[in-house]
């Protein structure tokens, strides 16, 4: 008898366990054979007269180093949560970003030139997030797929939507 309820309670337990989304990190998308990637992480804006500061928001964005970076091609499909931080591409009339940049760094596309393709994750999300702090870093959790994308901002090499978006803390 206790088999057979150990048995069941791991048959209704499964689908949890299974269900959980495996953490990935920013190393981890970038094939291991890839050449290695060193970006220009030059500021976009030279702020050192802030006086300017507007004019200087208003320059040309960054050149995009590497728009073509290669990816991993086993993430496709999979299960994960990544954490990052967000660059706006769509804003909802509720004040809602619903379609974003997932970058590994706070800055990136906007006041840096943007990361190579295989470091940004195009995400889309029906319901989106209020971005009360830009600085904010969030674990986004979703269905992996391996597919360029192109904005205004910057070539991505992986697509997401959003399934849940929550803000990244760290542990105590």
């Amino acid at each position: 008898m206790r088999r057979l309820l150990f048995a069941l309670l791991v048959l209704v337990a499964l689908p949890t366990w299974a269900d959980e989304p495996r953490a990935l990190s920013w190393q981890e998308m970038i094939p291991a054979d890839a050449p290695a990637e060193i970006p220009n992480m030059q500021p976009l804006h030279d702020l050192s007269n802030m006086a300017d500061a507007l004019s200087a928001e208003a320059a040309p964005a960054a050149k995009q180093d590497l728009p073509d970076a290669p990816v991993v091609p086993q993430l496709d499909g999979q299960h994960i949560r990544l954490p990052g931080y967000i660059v706006p591409l769509e804003v909802s009339e509720e004040g809602r970003t619903t379609e974003f940049l997932l970058v590994p760094y706070f800055g990136a596309c906007i006041h840096v030139p943007p990361p190579p393709s295989n470091q940004i994750v195009h995400v889309k999300s029906e319901i989106g997030v209020k971005l009360e702090e830009l600085y904010q870093p969030y674990w986004i959790e979703g269905q992996m797929q391996v597919k360029p994308s192109t904005s205004e901002l910057a070539d991505a090499g992986y697509q997401m939507d959003a399934e849940k978006i929550y803000a990244y803390e760290l542990p105590e």
